[in-house]
């Protein structure tokens, strides 16, 4: 019979449970973890290679053929950042994105992770900061490729304060579209699904549904990201008092192309954080509810 004092043995165990990290604690290493792991990846130096080569291609043909926004710093930022980074978010989202949960599942490494005292919440949650502190590593290559091309045309002090909103608008954009990139990679079990359907997704399925929704039915596609993502570009214009900061779309008139709506930036965001938060939170429940079979 043993000796042990029943008291002793039950303070030696709580001492333990006190030792496991808590939610808070869990969430940075595993983030950590996951972004060492993107780093020692091809797929990371894969992304360097095609933005330094996007960067490239860029600068040789507008240093060869000097099309006319080189002589307007903001029709330059408008062209090269605002039409161009959206594209970047969207491959650095599906890349780092799209089998982050999915790949839990498929490579079966799931059976591992959720045996271990950790929550799925914090699973998700220190995966997609991991993949947005990759995707704006990237997002950051591209803007210094877009900032010294800018420097060479116009200058060193030639910055205008508006591409730095378009920057944040720009990340705003990016938690957007992870957010619906976790949530189809919650929804497979299978990688592929992810990567494809995302991708997709925000290259022609959101711009088709805007057009039918708009030409066809005539109202605003307040419902789509994709309109909601043309404010990182709308916002580079020189009249600051030209730019519609509110909540409301304004029409204008453009030869060949009729009327088109323009939203307002105050808008453009509350529709990119909607997409992010109703995104996310689907994807995080859709998450907890999976069975590892």
């Amino acid at each position: 019979m043993s000796n042990e004092d029943p008291g002793a043995t039950a303070h030696a165990i709580g001492s333990i449970r006190l030792k496991v990290p808590t939610t808070l604690q869990q969430v940075p290493k595993l983030m950590r973890y996951q972004i060492r792991q993107y780093l020692q990846s091809r797929r990371f130096l894969a992304l360097v290679v095609i933005i330094v080569a996007i960067g490239a291609i860029f600068s040789g043909v507008v240093f060869h053929f000097r099309p006319g926004f080189i002589f307007n710093s903001f029709a330059f930022y408008a062209s090269a950042w605002g039409g161009g980074v959206p594209y970047i978010i969207i491959l650095t989202a599906v890349f780092f994105g799209g089998d982050a949960i999915a790949g839990e599942f498929q490579n079966k490494t799931g059976y591992f992770l959720m045996s271990m005292p950790i929550r799925r919440a914090t699973v998700y949650a220190g995966k997609y900061l991991a993949a947005l502190v990759a995707s704006l590593a990237l997002i950051a290559l591209y803007f210094v490729i877009i900032l010294a091309n800018g420097i060479y045309y116009f200058g060193a002090g030639a910055f205008p304060w508006q591409l730095g909103v378009s920057l944040i608008l720009s990340i705003v954009y990016l938690s957007a579209v992870l957010g619906t990139t976790f949530l189809f990679s919650s929804l497979f079990k299978t990688s592929a699904y992810g990567f494809v359907l995302v991708a997709i997704l925000f290259l022609i399925g959101f711009s088709l549904f805007q057009t039918l929704i708009y030409d066809l039915a005539g109202i605003e596609p307040w419902m789509v990201i994709s309109y909601a993502s043309s404010v990182i570009s709308n916002v580079l214009n020189p009249v600051p008092s030209s730019i519609n900061w509110g909540l409301y779309s304004t029409k204008t008139y453009t030869p060949f192309l009729g009327t088109t709506l323009i939203p307002g930036v105050a808008e453009g965001v509350v529709i990119m954080l909607g997409y992010f938060i109703l995104t996310t939170v689907a994807g995080l429940l859709l998450f907890e509810k999976e069975e590892f079979t």
